[in-house]
């Protein structure tokens, strides 16, 4: 086995596939890259058994031949040579070499047999969209997926397919984010799919913001996205995702509108002097205006005055000022709009101009 490529060329690849190993594992060849070598390209491939991802890259006169080499180590190396440097890998016996220049190293392999593959699955639902709106939707909701909730199916995010529409929703149980888009893609199976948060990170991790034309296919137990010659595999979360349609609140008849940038620097403040713990913030409307009041165990107090669009009678209602910040931070539009019914319903956040995305927070009791 033997092929040489540039440094440049080999290094991302490499780095999106040591993306899914894991640094410390029981199983040492799962802290290893799998390099398969044909005569005009070479193909990397890095698992933790949960996801997997592969990427291809053009080489000229490959010598055929497969195993595996610790990728950290790999990565470093290949990191490390000058920009524009030719790499040479070559393997015999249980030793693969890397050469570049005057430089060289000698790293430990093991069989290429022993790396394991996620099984071959087939694929019900295949739809076609570019990079940067499956960023997005990801984008606008991954922050409210819970983290190591022994409800495991909270630990990842809920991709639904609709008619036209593919949808995303994340909950911890606190707070739920939502966006959909529509698909050019007339009578999409109707399907409910929970991918776990690693997939989510690393995925996010992949793509860009470019129009560049991404295939999602999505089968019983496993979820792939293959864009750019690169091939990300993830299982699936074997569970129910809650019935979101059934929190979104029903009924609000108090309607906020503010200044996005505004309010997230009113919140920002108040955040320094809320309980380190709870974080709760004391949201005050009246006429016209948005009071905001934090304090904590130590009595100190913040009190911030904004001005907002709310006509209606004065409401006093807690909640989480991380959450809000959360969400703020998220909206990209000038104006959000807060629609509100009590001091113990949720309220509902979403950009003035724009209702493909919605958040729903749970009150406070301050």
């Amino acid at each position: 086995m033997k092929f040489t490529i540039n440094r440049d060329a080999f290094l991302k690849p490499l780095q999106v596939v040591s993306g899914a190993v894991e640094r410390r594992h029981t199983i040492p060849i799962l802290s290893n890259v799998l390099i398969q070598v044909a005569s005009d390209h070479v193909r990397l491939t890095g698992t933790d058994l949960e996801v997997e991802l592969v990427s291809v890259c053009d080489i000229e006169g490959g010598e055929e031949g497969q195993l595996t080499v610790p990728a950290k180590k790999l990565v470093d190396i290949v990191r490390s040579l000058p920009d524009g440097a030719q790499v040479e890998v070559s393997a015999s016996g249980e030793k693969a070499t890397i050469r570049s220049g005057r430089s060289k190293f000698t790293l430990a392999t093991l069989p290429a047999e022993d790396f394991p593959n996620i099984d071959d699955w087939d694929s019900d639902i295949q739809l076609v969209t570019s990079q940067s709106v499956l960023r997005d939707l990801m984008e606008r909701t991954h922050f409210s997926m819970a983290n190591q909730d022994v409800r495991y199916y909270l630990n990842g995010m809920l991709f639904e397919t609709d008619a036209n529409t593919l949808r995303t929703v994340a909950t911890d149980g606190h707070r739920l984010a939502m966006s959909a888009v529509e698909i050019p893609q007339p009578n999409l199976t109707g399907r409910q799919v929970i991918v776990p948060r690693k997939g989510i990170t690393e995925l996010m991790r992949l793509l860009d913001d470019a129009d560049n034309e991404v295939k999602v296919a999505i089968g019983a137990n496993h979820i792939r996205v293959e864009t750019n010659g690169m091939s990300f595999t993830s299982k699936l979360v074997d569970g129910r995702f809650p019935d979101y349609r059934r929190v979104l609140p029903q009924g609000g008849d108090k309607f906020v509108v503010a200044d996005r940038n505004v309010l997230k620097q009113a919140c920002s403040r108040a955040a320094i002097l809320s309980n380190e713990k709870y974080r709760g913030v004391r949201v005050t409307l009246s006429n016209g205006e948005m009071c905001l009041t934090a304090n904590n165990p130590e009595q100190e107090t913040a009190e911030e005055v904004i001005e907002v669009e709310y006509q209606g009678d004065s409401l006093e209602i807690g909640f989480n000022v991380s959450y809000l910040i959360d969400v703020l931070n998220t909206i990209h539009g000038d104006k959000i709009k807060m629609t509100l019914s009590g001091p113990d319903a949720s309220g509902l956040i979403e950009d003035n101009e724009d209702d493909s995305s919605l958040y729903v927070v749970m009150p406070m009791r301050l």
